[in-house]
């Protein structure tokens, strides 16, 4: 259903702190301009934990309206509430999104079986497809491969993706033994995008995608069509950038290097994301210079 280089869109704010929606709208259309293959607005880049509920499916309506069908919009709409997340993928769907991007519940850290109840609750009147999000770096909790398999083959018409930042390349050949060539996997890690496309994925739900489309759009056509040598090439090329991107607390080093090549992209961060280090700073602006940006 998705492939490609997918952005997890950073939400821009004004200098009040507010939602920017034309710079928000103008950076749609760059994303898609640029040739890439879907968007996620509210996603952890796009510092959904400091929105509200209301502020987040706004910003999702406004995405759907600017994408005008062009793209797909998978909208974030996770929570560690099942109620509550419950309440998200309605309103996900209202606001018109083609699918629903979902981590696990955070903080309460569930067992196993606590994930899988949480999912095999969503999906009795899910209203939109759902990418599973694996994040066990934020959420502390770790989707294991039995468990996924088991959510995916309860509910195969809910459950459609996975964007998988675990971190653990050999889990996309788990995933692919247990539920066949066809299930879409996504990596959620742009630095393991080779590796991971390489083993059976399909694309990535990309934060560098933010600050270089084309070039993001262009290393995951290559792999795509099995261009091994220009796939490596475009890595190496962005490989300092993936990095630098992480180099202080996400988003911060995204958002700086928005302003930088698109130097009319406002940047503020709400609390508690702050502006990133000049040490970040640094390796930000020269990982840009080794992409050619």
């Amino acid at each position: 259903m998705f492939s490609g280089s997918i952005p997890a869109l950073v939400t821009p704010f004004d200098p009040t702190g507010a939602f920017d929606e034309h710079a928000y709208r103008d950076l749609i259309e760059w994303q898609i301009a640029e040739g890439s293959s879907a968007l996620v607005p509210c996603g952890t880049t796009g510092e959904a934990a400091t929105l509200t509920q209301a502020e987040q499916f706004a910003i999702v309506r406004v995405c759907v309206d600017q994408a005008r069908g062009r793209v797909p919009v998978i909208a974030g709409a996770g929570s560690n509430d099942t109620r509550v997340a419950a309440a998200n993928l309605r309103a996900a769907k209202q606001a018109g999104a083609d699918a629903a991007l979902m981590v696990p519940p955070y903080y309460n850290r569930p067992s196993q079986e606590g994930i899988y109840r949480h999912f095999e609750a969503l999906a009795q009147d899910a209203p939109l497809p759902i990418v599973l999000y694996n994040v066990p770096a934020r959420t502390v909790t770790d989707v294991l491969p039995d468990t996924l398999v088991r959510i995916v083959t309860a509910f195969p018409r809910v459950f459609v993706a996975v964007k998988d930042a675990s971190g653990v390349l050999q889990r996309v050949s788990q995933h692919r033994a247990a539920l066949g060539p066809d299930f879409c996997q996504l990596s959620g890690n742009d630095d393991l995008a080779l590796g991971y496309n390489a083993t059976g994925g399909v694309g990535c739900i990309s934060v560098t995608a933010n600050v270089a489309p084309r070039l993001s759009a262009d290393f995951q056509q290559a792999c795509a069509a099995g261009d091994a040598a220009r796939a490596l090439a475009l890595h190496d090329r962005l490989f300092p950038l993936h990095v630098a991107l992480f180099s202080d607390a996400s988003p911060g080093p995204v958002k700086y290097a928005m302003t930088r090549v698109r130097p009319a992209f406002p940047a503020g961060l709400r609390l508690p994301m702050t502006w990133p280090s000049e040490a970040s700073r640094q390796a930000v602006d020269a990982a840009l210079a080794h992409a050619g940006l």
